[in-house]
């Protein structure tokens, strides 16, 4: 290759979006040829068999933020946490495989998705995007998706390596967090996560660690990822995330999104600059090639330089698997008898507020996707920094209103906006039940303030529940929310981001013809004093201002941190209710090298359903400490059984041992537990492992 080919691969340039500015308009690199305009494109060369490399957002389909005006659509599935609350790993790779066919079909070889970034915090925009708080279920999951994506043949990222944690002025925040401790978890998700999949490439966070910018970070991206673990394949920068050309150094291999760093930086880094160093010896000649060959080799690994004709898409297929995402993922936090809703039963219902007649509501930022058909509406918030402009109220239709109709057809409805506490009260008064819709737009470059519901929707809930007794609430959140009126209340239903089969599924649950099988992937704490940081770093700070937030909690993230302090959350990880019950008896465990746990699950109610037993090590040599060691998500007919055997991976029983460079296990006793929720254990066991130092 020519160096011209070889730099020419080491940036992506982002597509043109009619009618937009700056970095929307089409930029001289990108041939007049190249019609189908996405997230990054860098050019191939034909002379080599090299494909041009087009990238597109995100993981749950693909996007089309204006690039590509004929565009009839994509099929916009439900939010990454809601497949999270599945712990379903063979539907989250149904719903990979469906988004690398659909990228596949619009010539797009990389996909931007995987994101496995640990929900630290229950403020960060962006953890709609995550699968959970803990690093073993996010990298199982992750790794599915890849696996999917992978198998039509399209590049997956696992995304973003790493602690980008919070969205807060995420360009200048350093992440403090003892290296060990990361070690064992957010480097674990990755590093397990990596291993299962072999994702193509790794994108790099916006955020510092310990001081360094995560694309710059020498230890983390040469020591530890492409050394200790032997990662083969590129690492890419975020968009606007490469500041200096000497990030090459340290270990990125591509800038990506070439005109989000002119904007931030002012300068390419990784066009003029990293080639005046390659003339003056900066940047030696094995590193460039390096950087080129990793690029190559995971374009020829994954297949893209084999593609044939593109695969069929059947939408109606790729619906279906929406729709099961939804229907798997929604979690019933509460129910006093009031679910499911009678189906024969003329019931005057009141459907209030969230903007139900119209549609279920998105994620915003990157990660957004345009259904076929357009949606059903698009309510501009707005806000400060960059993105601001992209943050919005998506609708996808239908409208959780007309499937309620569909589902309850001898009941007679009446919707409410929830404009005011007091109409909507009169509404709710007059009305047998209350199905309040509550939601909360969160994304890409925005962390929450608190954990309110925004417009005054937690006054409209309580004023609805103080008129009507039998009061539903039905959340469409990235989050956990603070619910002042749970007490009140009859039935809760987390519905996360649903995608665009989200009404048909929530109607479902709620009208009994499916059993809510959903379990919290990550904790809802009673308040944000319970949490590591009650008060965020940062906050409200003007868009450019360095923050700094110290993960003082280390690897004890999510339900772990509960478990250490003792306090008691709202809802715990894990937590899920149904229409049925289930039972655990004769748990049975061996140690040595790890732990494997043998029990058995039997369905105790009336109906079908299906349940997720978790194993938890409670235990370690004596000392209190909380890991999620396995799961399975078991199906069963009433009265039925099905024994479960779970191997724990051995490094969620060890500690890392930073000095030694590798994972260590003590010999001595461990207790483990099988429950329903991270503090619902029903049964209990002790075991021996012996002393092991493996791994790096």
């Amino acid at each position: 290759m020519t160096d011209d080919e070889r730099f020419s691969l080491l940036i992506s340039v982002l597509g043109e979006v009619p009618g937009s500015t700056a970095a929307g308009t089409r930029d001289p690199r990108i041939p007049e040829e190249v019609t189908n305009m996405s997230a990054g494109y860098t050019p191939g060369v034909p002379r080599l068999g090299i494909p041009a490399i087009q990238s597109s957002d995100a993981g749950m389909g693909v996007t089309n933020p204006g690039y590509r005006p004929d565009d009839e659509g994509a099929t916009a599935f439900p939010s990454s946490i809601a497949l999270g609350a599945s712990f379903n790993p063979r539907l989250v790779r149904e719903q990979g495989e469906a988004i690398g066919r659909e990228a596949r079909v619009r010539g797009f070889n990389v996909q931007l998705a995987g994101g496995c970034n640990l929900a630290r915090d229950p403020r960060n925009g962006r953890n709609f995007e995550y699968y959970s708080e803990d690093p073993y279920l996010s990298a199982v999951l992750a790794a599915e998706q890849v696996d999917g994506i992978q198998s039509q043949g399209v590049v997956s990222t696992l995304k973003h390596y790493t602690l980008n944690c919070n969205e807060t002025n995420r360009h200048w925040l350093d992440a403090i967090i003892d290296p060990d401790a990361h070690r064992e978890s957010d480097l674990l998700t990755f590093q397990i996560a990596i291993e299962r999949s072999q994702p193509g490439a790794i994108m790099s966070g916006y955020n510092k660690i310990n001081g360094e910018y995560a694309g710059g970070h020498h230890h983390l991206l040469n020591e530890v990822l492409k050394g200790a673990w032997g990662y083969p394949g590129y690492v890419m920068s975020d968009w606007g995330a490469t500041p200096q050309w000497q990030f090459a150094l340290a270990g990125l291999d591509q800038e990506s999104g070439v005109q989000a760093d002119l904007m931030l930086w002012g300068k390419q880094p990784f066009t003029d600059e990293l080639r005046a160093a390659y003339v003056n010896g900066e940047l030696p000649a094995e590193r460039l090639s390096d950087m080129v060959r990793r690029i190559l080799r995971s374009l020829f690994a994954v297949g893209v330089d084999r593609w044939g004709p593109a695969p069929e898409v059947d939408m109606a297929e790729h619906n279906r698997i929406a729709l099961e995402g939804a229907r798997q993922g929604i979690v019933l936090l509460k129910n006093d008898g009031v679910l499911p809703i009678p189906t024969d039963r003329p019931l005057t219902i009141a459907v209030i507020g969230g903007y139900a007649q119209q549609g279920v509501i998105s994620g915003t930022g990157s990660g957004a996707v345009a259904p076929v058909g357009g949606f059903a509406g698009v309510i501009k918030i707005g806000g400060a920094g960059v993105m601001g402009k992209h943050r919005n109220l998506f609708l996808f239709p239908p409208s959780p209103l007309e499937e309620l109709e569909k589902a309850l057809p001898q009941a007679h409805f009446d919707f409410d906006p929830g404009y005011t506490p007091a109409e909507a009260a009169l509404t709710a008064k007059r009305s047998d039940m209350v199905i309040a819709f509550g939601i909360r737009v969160e994304g890409e470059g925005f962390d929450s303030a608190d954990l309110s519901l925004p417009w005054g929707q937690d006054a409209v809930i309580d004023a609805v529940a103080s008129a009507n007794a039998n009061t539903i609430v039905v959340l469409e959140t990235g989050n956990p929310v603070s619910m002042p009126w749970r007490d009140k209340v009859k039935a809760i239903v987390q519905a996360w981001y649903p995608g665009q089969a989200g009404a048909q599924a929530i109607a479902e649950v709620l009208s009994g013809a499916v059993n809510p099988s959903g379990r919290l992937p990550i904790t809802f704490p009673e308040s944000l004093e319970q949490t590591p940081r009650p008060e965020l770093p940062g906050l409200g700070t003007p868009w450019g201002t360095a923050v700094r937030i110290e993960y003082n909690e280390g690897a004890e993230v999510g339900y772990r941190w509960f478990a250490e302090t003792g306090a008691s959350p709202m809802y715990a990880f894990g937590h899920g209710l149904g229409y049925t019950t289930f039972e655990y008896s004769d748990l049975d465990v061996t140690g040595g090298d790890t732990v494997t746990a043998t029990f058995t699950v039997t369905n105790t109610g009336d109906r079908p359903g299906a349940d997720v037993p978790q194993l938890y090590l409670t235990e370690a040599v004596g000392e209190r400490r909380q890991r999620l060691l396995g799961f399975e998500r078991v199906e069963l007919q009433p009265g039925t059984s099905h024994r479960v055997t779970l191997v724990a991976e051995p490094r969620l029983l060890a500690r890392f041992d930073g000095t030694a460079g590798k994972w260590r296990i003590t010999e001595g006793t461990y207790e483990v537990a099988v429950g329903k929720s991270a503090d619902s254990l029903d049964l209990t066991a002790e075991t021996t492992l012996t002393n092991a130092l493996f791994g790096s």
